[in-house]
Formats: structure tokens, sequence, C-alpha cells
């Protein structure tokens, strides 16, 4: 049996690859993780083209926590490309990266992110962010019905 993917993590940084990884690992979350490393992957994952070509929307997916400078495209047009497609712009998208800057913020909620958290430093401060993010979209937050 597989398990359907409910969280898609969009980062190009392997050390916090590791740490969410090991975040999700800790509270059982892991097997419904797909790691895509660059911005063109992830609308390639999402809008079934290129080398997902063929693969099918199921609904599953609960979550996006989305990195914004990553390579190829940048995460606020990958978060503009979500959320202003029909079948993507219900997903909820959490903006997860070291900048602070007022302009991504502001750009970021302009473009529907559902929320926007800076990358804590700490190695504990960073596990307990990720946890806290992955229970709540998975557990608590709830998604509109889809096919009704």
């Amino acid at each position: 049996m597989t398990t359907a993917i409910e969280i898609l993590l969009v980062e190009d940084n392997p050390s916090d690859i590791k740490l969410a990884m090991h975040a999700f690992e800790k509270h059982n979350l892991a097997n419904r993780v797909h790691v895509l490393r660059d911005g063109a992957e992830a609308l390639e994952y999402l809008f079934c083209t290129g080398k997902y070509l063929g693969r099918k929307l199921d609904g599953a997916l609960k979550m996006i926590l989305l990195d914004l400078k990553l390579p190829l495209v940048d995460g606020l047009e990958v978060l503009r490309q979500i959320k202003s497609a029909p079948e993507t712009k219900m997903i909820p998208v959490v903006v997860m990266t070291s900048s602070v800057e007022e302009k991504d913020i502001v750009e970021s909620y302009n473009l529907g992110v559902n929320s926007y958290v800076q990358k804590p430093v700490e190695f504990e401060k960073f596990i307990e962010a990720v946890r806290q993010l992955g229970l709540y979209w998975l557990l608590v937050n709830q998604l509109p019905r889809t096919g009704e």
C-alpha cells in the first residue's frame, strides 16, 4: 500500500531538508513527504508536466512547505502559479525561508500564502517549528472536500 503524499517540501538546502525530514520522522509524518529541490521541478510536480507527465492530481496534498530562494524558478513565482491555478489554489502554502525582508513577506501574502515562517537558526527550534507546522496543517486545519 502506498501512502498518499500529504506534504510537499520544496527546499534546495540539504541541511534544511535533513532537519525537516528528521522532524517529520520523529512525529511519524515522513512517509507522507515528497521533497523537491527546485522551483521548476515543483511546478512540474504540481501541474503534472515534464517528468511528472501522467501523474494524477489525487487531492491528498495537504500542505506545501516552500522556500523562497530556490534555483531555476524562485519560490515567489512558484507561489504565484500555485495560487493562480484553479486546481492548486486551495492547497495551503507555508513559506519557510531565511528571508525576513519585508518585501518578501508582503509579496508572499499578496500572492495568497497561508503562512510565512522564518527558518529558526537553532537546531531544536527548527525541528519544533517543522513539527508544529506539520501537525497543524495535517491534523488541525480543515480543507474543503474536493470533487463534490
